[in-house]
């Protein structure tokens, strides 16, 4: 492509409905299923057989009740695809320069109650990154495989 080539997108097309999953490599997927369940409320897929030895997994946040989604054409919340990686373990991150060069976290979840997210990762022994306020409270997290993530609450 050229550079300052102008980019024509057709008229009236939409080209990106939303997202529909994040690709997060795990040591064990078995037991990143479990992390993932009692700290962010993920849940298998409906079709997903759980249990040890398991080489990858769909994880979904369910609704308000308790459902899971529909993947469609519209998808506002991803999916986290678990795979076991070939190596110790994730490490979703990469270094920003403007913040020293620290891990930075690949992606931001949403809360409307960020309070009781803290105490349970507190209570839960969640490697809790750091703290700040951003347009809203967000906490900065590593997986146990040290995928880093963020959560904020508007």
């Amino acid at each position: 492509m050229r550079e300052h080539a102008e980019i024509k997108v057709g008229e009236g097309l939409e080209q990106i409905t939303g997202v529909t999953c994040i690709y997060v490599p795990v040591h064990d997927v078995y037991e990143s299923i479990k992390w993932y369940q009692k700290n962010l409320g993920f849940q298998p897929a409906d079709n997903e057989r759980v249990g040890p030895g398991m080489v990858t997994a769909v994880l979904n946040f369910p609704d308000q009740n308790g459902d899971l989604p529909t993947p469609g054409l519209r998808q506002a919340v991803p999916a986290l695809f678990l795979h076991k990686s070939d190596k110790e373990g994730g490490r979703l991150r990469f270094s920003w320069t403007e913040d020293g060069g620290k891990p930075h976290a690949i992606a931001c979840f949403i809360t409307p109650r960020i309070e009781e997210l803290l105490e349970r990762f507190q209570e839960n022994g969640v490697n809790i990154l750091g703290e700040r306020m951003t347009s809203g409270p967000n906490i900065t997290f590593a997986d146990p495989d040290g995928n880093i993530w963020e959560v904020w609450q508007p």
